[in-house]
């Protein structure tokens, strides 16, 4: 193998910030005729003695893309297919017979992974309180991995990563935080101890609703070569395009975070008041219970993500969303656009939400044409 597997990237200056390091990170390196942006190959199969030798081996927008989120989190990144991919591969590391122990509160599709390998013996599940980390550190007594989600979807509940990890670490178990609602740049877990970060990057990274895409990224450069291998042998490899997009998703990340955070905090602010909203989950709130623990391990932001619960019937909630104009209702998050969805119509999150929650991921769009769709439909529903 004479070649290597991918150009040499850019060389990133380590007093760059975040933002900086999300718009240049895994870009070609600078000479003079280079591209801005890295090459999108679109071939399953290469000409022998180089590293490329068929598709699954790898590809040049895995590669820039791999080195950009590993930039930005501080370590080793793996792309896969999608975030139930790379969950599944974080899945396998764990021993035949080993126990994992897992936030109450945590994706259902991720539940689901785990609850059928446990069904099979592969391993066995705890559950535990999302928002207790000492029951959560208690229940990771002989288990060999925690997993928790820094922002839990889809009560929004924050889990305590530095103690969740610090005390992990004393049981010896690996811990794995799902960032995929702070992304990189409201939390870097593996700098808060934890050792691997888990990313559906369909949702912010790709920001755009037009892509299925997911990452690991690693503390240890061989867990990732593990994950890599077990991507190769089972072929949840992510497609050459969906890489290219979710770079240049990437790039704006910053801006467009920053702009869906402003107005998710501002939303939650007078959900909280409306006469048609029973509750709001959002650590964003300064009466929130988590707004302190939000402070101190998401000091970027609390998100763009939040919960209420329509003070009325489950028919009232259904007739809420019907009348959204400007809100989509549809499932998925992260995107330019806001949409919402009553998660108890899911089998795996009724039983850990009330009937009319709603989960709503916002987006750029202006903040006031956002209220008056949200404020005229409840309004509508519930008179």
């Amino acid at each position: 193998m004479t070649e290597p597997l991918y150009p040499a990237p850019l060389a990133l200056d380590p007093a760059w910030r975040a933002d900086t390091v999300a718009v240049q990170a895994g870009r070609p390196e600078r000479r003079p005729g280079a591209p801005m942006n890295p090459a999108l190959t679109l071939s399953s199969t290469y000409v022998h003695d180089a590293a490329l030798e068929y598709g699954r081996d790898g590809n040049t927008a895995w590669g820039a893309l791999e080195a950009a989120l590993g930039a930005l989190d501080g370590g080793r990144a793996v792309t896969f297919a999608s975030g139930l991919a790379a969950a599944t591969a974080i899945a396998d590391l764990v021993p035949a017979g080993g126990t994992v122990v897992l936030s109450s509160v945590t994706y259902y599709g991720v539940r689901n992974i785990l609850e059928r390998m446990a069904a099979r013996g592969r391993l066995r599940v705890r559950m535990a309180p999302a928002d207790d980390t000492a029951a959560l550190l208690a229940a990771a007594a002989g288990a060999d991995l925690v997993w928790v989600e820094s922002i839990a979807n889809p009560l929004i509940v924050v889990a305590d990563v530095p103690a969740i990890a610090a005390g992990a670490r004393e049981l010896g178990a690996l811990v794995v935080v799902d960032a995929t609602f702070a992304t990189p740049l409201r939390q870097r877990p593996l700098e808060l101890g934890a050792d691997i970060v888990l990313h559906s990057a369909t949702k912010f990274i790709g920001g755009h609703s037009d892509l299925l895409l997911g990452a690991a990224v690693c503390r240890d450069e061989g867990r990732a070569a593990a994950l890599a291998a077990f991507r190769h042998d089972h072929g949840s490899i992510p497609g050459a395009l969906e890489a290219f997009l979710a770079l240049r998703g990437l790039r704006t990340l910053a801006v467009r975070l920053d702009r869906a955070e402003a107005s998710a905090a501002e939303l939650a602010r007078r959900l909280a008041a409306h006469p048609g909203v029973a509750a709001v989950h959002y650590p964003g709130l300064p009466g929130h219970p988590q707004h302190e623990l939000a402070a101190r391990v998401l000091p970027g932001g609390a998100g763009p993500m939040l919960s209420f619960e329509v003070a009325g019937s489950v028919e009232q909630t259904e007739a809420f969303l019907g009348r959204l104009a400007l809100v989509t209702h549809a499932t998925s998050l992260g995107g330019v656009e806001s949409l919402i969805e009553r998660r108890a119509r899911y089998a795996g999150d009724a039983a850990i939400v009330g009937p009319t929650l709603c989960r709503l991921s916002v987006g750029i769009e202006s903040v006031e044409d956002l209220w008056a769709d949200l404020d005229g439909a409840l309004r509508a529903a519930l008179a």
